[in-house]
């Protein structure tokens, strides 16, 4: 490929492709290239590079990069050098042949030049001091002008004479250069050569490689006309206002960046690169193609214009170096402060916003040569300071004017942080992934920064995301190859792609800013950026950088590595990023240093003359003059007669002006128990960090930040709540000083008030002491990092006392932080755990309203929301000409702080505007139309109210000097237009008070109805309906609520500095309101109502005027950009807004040549005009709302417009700018105007319209007015949708942990974004989390804090007031259980026997006169209310005598209960924590949990035929309790003391508690009831349920019952729990007989308990005198341990089967504890001699009723059983498990009807469905309902009882049993009196014989129910009883459960007696 190539290459890809596989294969003698196929169509997986923006980079070092120029995971791919001849020299300096060619050497030598050759000195790497003499065709050097220089190269050698070199990488390795880079003659032969006077030859002017930056190049022909690169000599000075961005474009979204990365990488930097943040740009199309080109190979241009590949074909050796005049090294300035500010960014893909700490390091500059001058008078010749940011390698010192240059790190910083790979990758092997080269960043820099328009902003996170993706994509194989297979001992070999190399980048850079109109300016040096900075420098003087934005300033020489710097030298750029670089401080130092120095008198000079008269106060004090004596009749008739007539004749009032009670929301209520359900959690939790079982109270401390305003509020709330009341810690008449003790401010005077607090705590350890932070993410700063301690007090306050050690160690103090913003709390070091933060939930969950509610919040979202296309006026806006003027004014006074400038325009916008409104209608040029708009409405608002409310409009004035000279000037202006009685300016400043003049005060007092004489406003609040301009000062708003009248949030003031998320939520938070959900918020317009934290008062007209759609929503697609919208909302205004205006700026003029038909402006606008809601010069009104006319207007329900305007007077035109007819005439029927002539059509409602502005208020959020770049950052979105704003650095105070980060995205929760921020966020070494990590736990949470965060102004504080109530509550409810209350049943039917035991006082019952006591058969339980009555005699029941039959299901709910306090002889569940029994239940938090072994135990049992085998779980602790087998340590026998055993220190019964479904709730912990005493406590649970109790009960035996049991009732566990005991009791006595001891002394008690015991009681009896029947008594709460031991201490106890105890009631008489001992049935707790009842077994089959049957089993024995009346259990309700875990249902699964007890039985072989329950319940339950059906004669019958044999079953409360034992010598009644009406035999053995059932007598007609295992042994039972003599049956009276085969059924048989 020759040297001259004659013609074009086409620019096809595949020619492109083929042409850089030739080049690469000719260059390189090691890599085999890429196949052509596979770079065209198999390189989207590889690469995307910012590079190939689908288009080819056309130079001749592309093939380098290969496909992957940008794929820095192919290592830099040195320069190949062809190794030099055998024994030449190799010596730098000199040639091949050994000469020396050293200019110093050879200066005076005589060279031979031949003819067209010259002289030039070449640069070696090597020699940095030396230039080498070369000769050289001047044919292939540049003209004087930088062209014309042939490709290719022709040379000799001058020391050797060698001649005829035609390629220059040849001649330099003949001259030994020792490149390390391609060779390229641009870069290497640097300077002419020319002979001095003396004749030596020195140095002479430099070659002129195209000018000093790019050689020129022709373009190929019809791409575009003129040089791809201008010269830069040639573009002159340009006008200054070329390069600023015009009004209506896109005015810049500044961004604050960030110095990211994880802080263990760099220390040094983290911490140096602590100073300014920068950058970002908004969402041009242009911009997001460049990103989507860059990071995807498409094969076709994306980014027109940018990376074309045009111009001549590759030539192997063409290519220029860029040149710079040598210039003077400099010196680095840490300038500029040291914190970023953030801007604000909305790149369509990132994110982040970078962030900066303070700048405590300097940054480790290596600097070489003569430092770099800064111009002295560069500030005033640039009109901004130009913002330098290092990048790569060194940078030179600067001296001279450094006041006018910044210097920031944070670029080299982002460079950095790329560098480190992410950290997700390492686990693969990451380091076999190359991180992004140098010169890949530098590159994608300069793409970026070409990308940006004219008025946008880099932003560092935009650079980040970019590198980012750059490197993620370039490494997408080696990335899936990790995490598909195991890291692999070697790295894959790197892919035959070159990186681009430092010789290519400044070309590579030159080409990417050849297309950008010169806006990036690239500058290539030789020895180092000093020479770099130098002609910057001089180019800015000069002013030739005057269309310039950026200069990227590249050093490429230096062994391979770069130097480089990025200078942003445009106007609006270098103003907003070294403002953002001022931390909030020293940008208040600065705007008072301007202030107090008089800097600022020449702006407001050249305000005051903008007037046409001359001077604005000069002109004011003629108006004033002119019109002092009647402006005030005039203007202020109307507001003076309303007050005085309200005065005196009580005119009509105002009924938009309602208060509402306090009320708490459904939201608030949900809120308040979920954080209520986290405190729970906490105490449930195994840490044992918090007992709530011991706290009887709760009290509490709220610290908020120091505002005065915030505190009265608080104190409000608190007052209001009633919460102080229901805590119990106020009376019913408290003072304000008494509700002050609860609220702190956190100032100077706090630590006090705290320490008190602390104290209180200390001493009252049974209360729980809440501490609430609210507003928590104000002042996050360490104590130990707060530099200004000593000179302010408050800050740090927040560290030094609620993470004091004492509040962190108290165990009853909770932390509950409140806050809007929580990110900042939510970092890697945070202290609270990430599942004790509680979110406010979101309204809609899966379109379902989750708490109803007759308001709708209004917060950021909504706002957005309504800026979209299809909505009415967005409620979100900016104000172009305002912003027009700010920048003019930027140029002007260059040395002013922007803020400064911004307040003086705004303020004197506000001035014009108030003087227009007046009468001074020359004014309104000198406002904008917003302005105009806002003061007309506040202005005449008043006077449409017939009480005189008015509206609020909010100016926030961040800077505090700044909003004094704000106020002093409005108040001025407001005074000489005589509109003191109009509306009030309050100044409000966070530290003080609300100041309001008497007039308005007297105003509120009349409106509010309040006599007080003294009362003064507090709160903004309480200025509700006052017309004012509240200007809002302070840098951060403190939680301050705003009333439901603020009409206007403006916000166009707000500091730069707020481009962080919390602090720009924090601001637009607001105007957060509450609207009235009861109007259709159709449109997107929903009302406007800002609610406090509680409730903001609402009005309840809903006949208010709909809300009229004025002006296009449209603003994306207008092309105007609303530049000045009219106002409609004052429409008696006799000035509606101009539609021309200086201020404005040119592009009105487009906007109204749109308007063909329009009304002339002097026409009198008596009917307002359509404006549709597809215009786009949109009329901004106050979202249209029908500003109240003086008249009554007609208005449509469903066609809102504008009402007629009687009395508007003179209006200039509206303007309405038609877009087409069409889409105005279709929209007329929705939102078209109704005028007076055209009445609206059908369905119209005629009402009168609301006046008063606070109608509105309650439909209608504010209007906020945001600067353009705030506005462009909130309504621009990321890639995921996510708006801009919520991706930026989360706050000041903490910074990302590393750049490679995912997006946060759209869908994410507020949960999950928690967890997003607390994996990339680390906090700053100043906030108060930095040093959590290092106390050294492994949990570095702190178990008791908690954040609740919700939207601002949603209710949070009355959330947080609900809570405490709800938890004062629960801790009283906690200490209160629910117990059973119900009187005895069947008391009237006890046996009325001359017996009574009569020793009232007795103790214990005397065994002989007990004995003579008869047997109790009635049953006096209440829970066995429904169970049938059990005979003993013959007696005449009466039917009503008997409780009415409940149904099943009222069983349980009817049951009647009382709220007891729990007494501290409790038993308890699992919830209950206390120090004393951690031990106890295995909790302890020093040990491990118990660790137990699980022992089999088997014994045999004849009846059932097999052998049981039994397991028990024996933690460590209990082991003592069982003998084990030596050696083996099989479990032997459970240990059983001796009858004649007296200590007090145990309990000699073993407990045994039957559970099921009970893990959780039953009430194990017999700690407190045992009182401490040792005991055998043993759980029976069922096998499947075994894991899950141990997992709650790790302390306890568990006996697990075998599996057969799974779906057994209570009776299996009753029955094996007494078989066991027995067995182990013959067990004991074997093994203690051998030690000497007697069988009859083991103690033969157990005690069986239920699950619900929870408290024991004694009745203490007090008797008249000896063997007196008379006595009082009264009962008290015992612990179990008194009672054991009592009855353990009975004389006789082993002649006892069955002792037990009272059920307590209320309602218990004299009557029932009169007798001590009663000879009656027990239940629930019973002391059971296995001894004696050994030939006594519990029915194992049995559901229900077991006890009443075993009791019964027992009597018939001849035992006995003994109730100590005494004494008493109560049962606890709970209302899971136990029995109701049965569920009867159907075993087919589809069938989803109820099953009723009358389906449990069915005919044998039928097709019944079966139903999943064991046979025994289905029969029990349908007997227990429907046994009517097999007894018919019994129903009430209880003269005539059913005979039961050998077994009681309940067969409901309407039919009588009587009961008898078929065992010989059994005791049972006599039965002689009885005629029965049905015999029921159940299972009966061979002890029921034929004989024995004929002893009984039956009714003609009586049933018989004969109920058997099988339908088999139900034949043989007929036969065996000869059953068929007397009773007669039928094949149809068999019936069987209804189970499966499988399952068993019981079979029945039902006969008719004959």
């Amino acid at each position: 490929m020759g040297n001259s190539y004659a013609g074009q290459l086409k620019t096809t890809r595949f020619e492109e492709v083929l042409h850089n596989s030739i080049e690469a294969s000719l260059r390189s003698n090691s890599l085999v290239p890429r196949p052509i196929f596979s770079q065209l169509y198999l390189e989207a997986e590889r690469h995307l590079s910012a590079l190939e923006g689908g288009s080819r980079v056309d130079h001749e070092e592309e093939e380098e990069e290969g496909e992957g120029g940008l794929d820095p995971n192919c290592p830099p791919n040195p320069y190949q050098m062809l190794p030099p001849p055998e024994g030449c020299c190799t010596t730098d300096g000199f040639c091949q042949a050994g000469k020396d060619l050293r200019l110093a050497s050879i200066s005076n030598e005589p060279i031979d030049v031949p003819a067209g050759f010259l002289l030039v000195g070449a640069k070696s790497p090597s020699l940095p001091d030396h230039l080498l003499v070369c000769a050289v065709d001047k044919r292939f050097l540049p003209d004087d002008s930088g062209h014309n220089a042939l490709l290719g190269f022709s040379g000799n050698c001058v020391g050797c004479g060698k001649k005829g070199f035609c390629y220059f990488t040849e001649f330099s390795n003949h001259i030994n250069l020792k490149l390390t880079t391609q060779p390229k003659k641009q870069k290497h032969l640097k300077y002419y050569l020319v002979r001095s006077a003396q004749g030596a030859l020195t140095k002479g002017p430099l070659i002129c490689w195209k000018g000093s930056e790019f050689r020129g190049r022709q373009t190929p022909a019809g791409s575009c006309s003129g040089s791809l690169f201008p010269p830069l000599d040639s573009s002159g000075p340009l006008a200054a206002s070329s390069s600023e961005p015009t009004p209506g474009a896109n005015p810049s979204v500044p961004m604050g960046a960030q110095q990211a990365g994880p802080a263990s990488d760099h220390p040094s930097l983290t911490a140096a690169a602590t100073g300014p943040a920068v950058f970002n740009g908004k969402d041009s199309p242009k911009h997001q193609q460049l990103v989507k080109s860059k990071l995807s190979a498409t094969p076709r241009p994306s980014a027109p214009g940018i990376l074309t590949n045009s111009g001549p074909p590759k030539k192997r050796h063409k290519g220029w170096s860029p040149e710079s005049p040598s210039a003077a090294d400099g010196s680095y300035s840490q300038g500029g402060g040291n914190r970023a500010k953030y801007e604000s960014a909305s790149m369509s893909y990132m994110p982040q916003v970078g962030l900066v700490g303070p700048a405590s390091v300097t940054f480790p500059i290596v600097a070489s040569g003569e430092p770099v001058s800064v111009p002295d008078n560069l500030l005033k010749i640039c009109k901004a300071k130009p913002v330098i940011f290092k990048g790569h390698g060194n940078f030179p010192y600067l001296c001279g004017n450094l006041n006018d240059v910044v210097v920031s790190p944070l670029l080299y910083t982002c460079y950095q942080n790329a560098q480190s790979i992410s950290r997700a990758y390492e686990q693969y092997g990451a380091s076999t992934i190359q991180p992004i080269s140098e010169e890949t960043q530098l590159l994608l820099t300069v793409y970026y920064l070409v990308q940006l328009a004219a008025d946008q902003v880099p932003m560092m996170e935009d650079l980040e995301q970019i590198f980012l993706r750059s490197w993620r994509e370039s490494h997408l194989t080696e990335i899936r190859q990790y995490q598909q297979a195991p890291p692999q001992p070697f790295p894959p070999a790197p892919s035959a792609v070159a990186p681009v190399t430092s010789a290519q980048l400044p070309w590579l850079a030159g080409l990417a800013a050849s297309s950008c109109n010169d806006s990036v300016h690239i500058i290539e040096c030789t020895y180092s950026l000093a020479e770099g900075l130098s002609e910057m420098f001089r180019l800015l003087i000069e002013g030739k950088l005057a269309k310039t934005n950026y200069v990227v300033i590249i050093c490429a020489c230096r062994n391979a590595a770069i130097d480089s710097c990025i200078a942003v030298t445009g106007k609006y750029q270098a103003r907003i990023l070294s403002e953002s670089l001022l931390t909030p401080a020293e940008y208040q130092k600065e705007v008072n240093y301007e202030l107090v120095t008089g800097k600022v008198d020449s702006l407001g000079a050249f305000f005051s003359t903008l007037c046409p008269e001359g001077d604005i106060d000069i002109l004011l004090d003629k108006f004033h003059q002119e019109n002092q004596g009647h402006i005030s009749s005039s203007l202020t008739a109307s507001s003076v007669t309303k007050s005085a007539s309200l005065d005196v004749g009580g005119a009509p009032t105002c009924t938009s002006y309602t208060l509402e009670p306090h009320h708490i929301r459904p939201f608030q209520l949900a809120v308040a128990q979920k954080l209520l359900s986290h405190v729970c959690s906490i105490a449930d939790s195994s840490t044992q960090n918090l007992d709530l079982g011991s706290f009887e109270k709760v009290d509490f401390l709220i610290c908020i930040p120091p505002s005065e305003v915030t505190y009265q509020q608080t104190l409000f709330h608190v007052w209001h709540s009633g919460v102080l009341l229901e805590l119990g810690l106020e009376k019913e008449h408290m003072t304000k000083q008494r509700v002050e003790q609860y609220v702190l401010k956190l100032d100077a005077e706090a630590q006090t008030k705290f320490k008190s607090f602390l104290q209180n705590s200390f001493q009252n350890p049974h209360t729980l002491f809440v501490l609430i932070h609210d507003h928590a993410h104000w002042d996050l700063v360490s104590t130990v990092h707060n530099l200004y301690s000593q000179s302010d007090p408050s800050v740090g306050l927040v560290d030094r006392l609620l993470n004091c050690r004492e509040v962190k160690e108290a165990p009853n103090i909770v932390t509950l932080h409140v806050t809007s913003f929580p990110y900042a709390l939510q970092t890697q070091h945070t202290l609270i755990s990430p599942y004790n933060e509680i979110h406010w939930p979101a309204s809609y969950n899966n379109g379902a309203d989750l708490y109803p509610e007759n308001k709708k919040y209004f917060g950021l979202s909504e706002f957005i929301e309504s800026t979209l296309s299809g909505h009415s006026l967005p409620l979100l806006r900016y104000d172009s000409s305002f912003e027009a003027m700010v920048t003019a004014l930027g140029k002007r006074f260059p040395r002013l702080h922007s803020a400064v400038i911004r307040t003086f325009v705004l303020v004197q916008h506000y001035a014009a505007a108030m003087m227009a409104v007046s009468g001074l209608s020359q004014m309104k040029n000198y406002t904008s139309v917003e302005t105009l708009e806002i003061t007309q409405n506040l202005i005449n608002s008043p006077k449409q109210c017939p009480c005189g409310h008015g509206l609020m409009v909010l100016l926030r004035v961040p800077c505090s000097p700044l909003a004094a000279v704000a106020y002093e000037r409005l108040a001025h202006v407001r005074a000489r237009l005589a509109l003191e009685q109009h509306f009030e300016i309050i100044l409000s400043n966070p530290s003080s008070g609300i100041t309001v003049g008497k007039h308005f005060v007297k105003q509120l007092k009349m409106w509010k109805k309040i006599e007080d004489a003294e009362w003064r406003p507090q709160t903004y609040l309480e200025l509700e309906g006052l017309p004012c301009i509240l200007i809002f000062s302070g840098m951060d708003p403190h939680g301050e609520s705003l009333p439901r009248s603020l009409r206007y949030c403006d916000l166009r003031l707000i500091n730069s500095s707020c481009l962080v998320r919390t602090a720009l939520e924090q601001e637009l938070g607001l105007a957060a309101y509450f609207v009235s959900s009861q109007i259709p918020l159709e449109k997107g317009v929903c009302g406007e109502a800002l609610e406090s934290d509680t409730e903001k008062l609402s009005s309840t007209d809903s006949e208010d005027e709909e809300l009229a759609t004025e002006g296009s929503t449209s603003e994306k697609k207008s092309p105007v950009k609303r530049e000045r919208p009219c106002s409609h909302d004052s429409t008696s205004s006799p000035l509606s807004s101009k539609a021309s205006s200086k201020s404005a700026g040119s592009a009105l003029c487009g906007e109204f040549s749109a308007q063909p038909g329009g009304p002339s402006q002097g026409e009198q606008a008596r009917t307002s005009q359509p404006c549709s809601p597809s215009e786009e010069g949109r009329a901004p009104g106050d979202k249209q709302r029908l500003r109240a006319s003086q008249g009554p207007a007609v208005v449509n329900r469903h066609s809102p417009g504008l009402a007629p305007q009687p009395d508007s007077g003179l209006r200039t035109s509206q303007k309405s700018v038609q877009v087409s007819v069409t889409s105005s005439s279709s929209q007329l029927s929705s939102s078209g105007s109704s005028s007076s002539s055209t009445v609206p059509a059908a369905g119209t409602l005629v009402l009168q319209a609301s006046h008063c502005s606070m109608t509105k208020a309650c439909q209608q959020p504010p209007v906020v007015f945001l600067p353009k770049l705030v506005y462009d950052m909130v309504t621009s979105t990321d890639s995921s949708g996510l708006p801009k704003a919520a991706s930026l650095l989360p706050s000041h105070s903490v910074m990302w942990a590393s750049s490679f980060r995912p997006l946060l995205s759209k869908t994410m929760t507020s949960t999950e974004q928690s967890l997003y921020y607390r994996q990339w966020t680390v906090p700053r070494p100043s906030h108060m989390d930095y040093g959590n990590r290092a106390e050294g736990r492994v949990d570095s949470f702190h178990p008791r804090r908690l954040l609740l965060s919700g939207p601002p102004q949603i209710g949070k504080t009355g959330a947080y007031l609900q809570f405490l109530s709800i938890l004062s509550r629960m801790l009283i409810r906690l200490t209160e259980v629910d117990v059973y209350d119900e009187e005895e049943i069947n008391i009237n039917l006890r046996e009325e026997s001359e017996w009574h035991y009569l020793q009232l006082s007795d103790p214990w019952p005397d065994l002989e006169l007990f004995k003579t006591l008869p047997f109790d058969y009635i049953i006096h339980d209440p829970k066995y209310e429904d169970a049938s009555l059990i005979c003993s005699h013959h007696q005449a029941i009466k039917s009503e005598d008997r409780g009415t039959s409940r149904k099943p299901e009222d069983l349980y709910t009817r049951r009647q209960t009382a709220r007891m306090r729990l007494s501290k002889y409790a038993a308890y569940n699992t919830y209950h924590h206390c120090e004393q029994c951690h031990q106890y239940m295995g909790f302890h938090p020093r040990y491990q949990l118990y660790e137990s072994t699980l022992h089999a135990f088997a014994f045999s049992y004849s009846m059932l035929g097999e052998e049981i085998q039994l397991h028990f779980i024996i933690p460590k602790s209990k082991e003592h309790h069982f003998v084990f087998s030596q050696p083996g340590g099989q479990l032997e026998s459970m240990r059983l003391p001796l009858v004649t055993d007296k200590s007090h220190e145990y309990i000699k019964s073993p407990t045994f508690t039957p559970t099921t479904g009970r893990h959780e709730h039953g009430l194990f912990n017999l700690y407190h009831a045992m009182d401490g005493a040792s005991h055998l406590h043993v759980l029976v649970v069922k096998e499947y349920e075994m894991a899950i109790y141990k997992k709650y009960w790790p302390n306890h035996i568990m006996l697990v019952l075998p599996s057969i049991f799974n779906s057994a009732g209570v009776g299996a566990a009753h029955f094996l729990i007494k078989e066991l005991s027995y067995h182990n009791l013959e067990l004991e006595r074997s093994r203690q007989e051998e030690l000497g001891i007697k069988p009859q002394d083991i103690w033969p008690f157990i005690v069986i308990s239920d699950d619900s015991c929870v408290m024991w009681n004694v009745v203490d009896i007090d008797c008249g005198g000896e063997r007196s029947r008379e006595f009082s008594w009264s009962e008290r709460n015992v612990s179990l341990k008194y009672i054991m031991q009592h009855i353990e201490a009975s004389p006789n106890i082993t002649h006892y089967a069955l002792i037990g105890m009272r059920k307590w009631s209320s309602k218990t008489g004299t009557g029932e504890v009169r007798e001590p001992f009663s000879r009656c049935h027990v239940h629930d707790f019973i002391v059971l001699n296995v001894d004696l009842t050994q030939n006594v077994q519990y029915n194992q089959n049995r559901f229900l009723c077991d006890d009443v049957d075993f009791n019964l089993r027992v009597q018939s024995a001849g035992l006995l059983l003994c109730r100590f009346n005494r004494f008493s259990v109560m049962k606890k309700q709970i209302a899971v498990g136990g029995h109701r875990s049965f569920h009867i249902t159907s075993k087919v699964s589809d069938n989803p009807m109820t099953i009723v007890p009358a389906q449990y039985i069915c005919a044998p072989d039928s097709k019944h469905t079966f139903l999943a329950a064991p046979a025994q319940l289905l029969l029990e339950k349908f007997l227990q309902h429907h046994s009517h059906h097999f007894f018919p004669l019994s129903l009430k019958n209880h003269g005539h009882p059913v005979l039961l044999v050998d077994c009681y079953l309940n067969l409901g409360s309407q039919i009588s049993v009587c009961y008898v034992s078929s065992r010989p010598h059994s005791l049972n009644i006599s039965c002689s009196d009885f005629t029965f009406s049905g015999l029921l035999l159940y299972l009966c053995d061979s002890f029921v014989g034929a004989s024995f059932l004929k002893k009984f007598h039956f009714l003609k007609g009586a049933t018989l129910c004969v109920i058997c295992q099988d339908r088999n042994s139900l034949r043989q039972t007929v036969v065996r009883l000869e059953l068929e003599d007397e009773w007669q049956f039928r094949l149809r009276d068999e019936f069987q459960t209804a189970n499966a085969k499988e399952d068993r059924p019981l079979f029945f048989l039902t006969g008719r007696h004959i």
